[in-house]
């Protein structure tokens, strides 16, 4: 059940426009709600100006030191013209602020549509941002954020699960079972050695990506951390085997125009789809007790959701067997 204090219950939208007018900005008092969870994000209209997009952190879930990286790799990557939407900053150059207790940045509106995947001209174009977005990325290393690992991704996930009441009890021995195994097996396949960890976008799936005047706008980089490249490709792939060899031919024929890409990486993409996967649920589990979460995702918390979630770990089970991904060109 969800609690009635939680933290974002004092982020009225009078708070919502109190904080934006602090920053000097005048409100024509419009505010829209956007789909964000983990954070609380409106678009506030502007007087005589275009509107803006008013992001406020969730409380304890990033520090502001960690924060204020993903704001400084954003201006690094803008300052060299790729296109990724950045934090408005104010005169002393602040781009974190604080009202009623609560870090927010702001934003510009940033139009466009999610990109069309299956057009191979597109993925290209995509390929050569993230080469570019990389090769900034590896100048230097993040200091506070952590990393993709599976222990944070993995074995944390797969103990809050456990411990919680959320997992029925009848499917209890089968998750525990099951999730020990993959974990076992994560821990054989992932190298420990010849695979570079740098500063990522680190949830570049489509719906971080706007589309517009034929370019990606790579937005939300709420969860950039160190990781491998190819955790900012593979996302962008779908469909079988032989479709996503094509994809991911043509994404690395733009990425490697600007940045060299490690094939030892591809190993990587159903390890880190299965973390991906035990994250999820660790995620909404750990939200349940936020009150949009279960208005948001009713279906999480019943015995069906459990039961097609384990079905899909053992297929990732299956899926870690097989040979990775090889290039066309190899």
């Amino acid at each position: 059940m969800a609690t009635k204090n939680h933290p974002y219950d004092t982020l009225t939208p009078d708070c919502v426009l109190d904080a934006v007018e602090s920053l000097g900005f005048l409100s024509d008092g419009r505010i829209f709600p956007l789909n964000s969870y983990e954070n609380r994000v409106y678009q506030v209209g502007i007087e005589e100006q275009s509107p803006v997009i008013v992001k406020f952190y969730r409380p304890e879930r990033w520090t502001t030191n960690q924060i204020t990286e993903e704001h400084q790799f954003l201006f690094e990557l803008k300052e060299l013209e790729i296109p990724v939407v950045c934090p408005w900053q104010n005169a002393d150059g602040q781009s974190l602020h604080t009202h009623n207790h609560f870090a927010f940045a702001v934003f510009p509106r940033q139009g466009g549509h999610a990109p069309e995947l299956d057009n191979m001209d597109n993925l290209v174009i995509l390929g050569r941002m993230l080469g570019r977005i990389h090769q900034v990325g590896r100048v230097k290393a993040f200091s506070h954020r952590p990393s993709i690992d599976i222990a944070s991704f993995g074995r944390a996930s797969y103990q809050y699960l456990l411990n919680s009441d959320l997992l029925p009890y009848e499917l209890k021995t089968a998750y525990e079972t099951l999730g020990r195994d993959l974990l076992e097996t994560l821990e054989k396949q992932w190298p420990t050695q010849g695979i570079e960890i740098q500063r990522i976008h680190g949830d570049c799936h489509p719906g971080n990506i706007l589309w517009r005047d034929e370019l990606p706008h790579f937005v939300d980089f709420d969860d950039c951390r160190s990781g491998p490249c190819i955790q900012d490709l593979w996302m962008l792939l779908s469909g079988d085997r032989h479709q996503q060899i094509q994809q991911l031919d043509e994404i690395l024929s733009g990425y490697e125009e600007f940045s060299s890409f490690n094939l030892a990486e591809l190993k990587l993409i159903e390890p880190l789809r299965t973390l991906r996967i035990m994250h999820y649920s660790a995620w909404l589990a750990r939200r349940w007790t936020d009150p949009a979460f279960p208005k948001a995702f009713p279906w999480f918390n019943t015995a069906r959701y459990w039961s097609e979630h384990i079905l899909e770990l053992r297929e990732q089970l299956a899926a870690l067997q097989e040979p990775p991904l090889a290039l066309f060109s190899n």
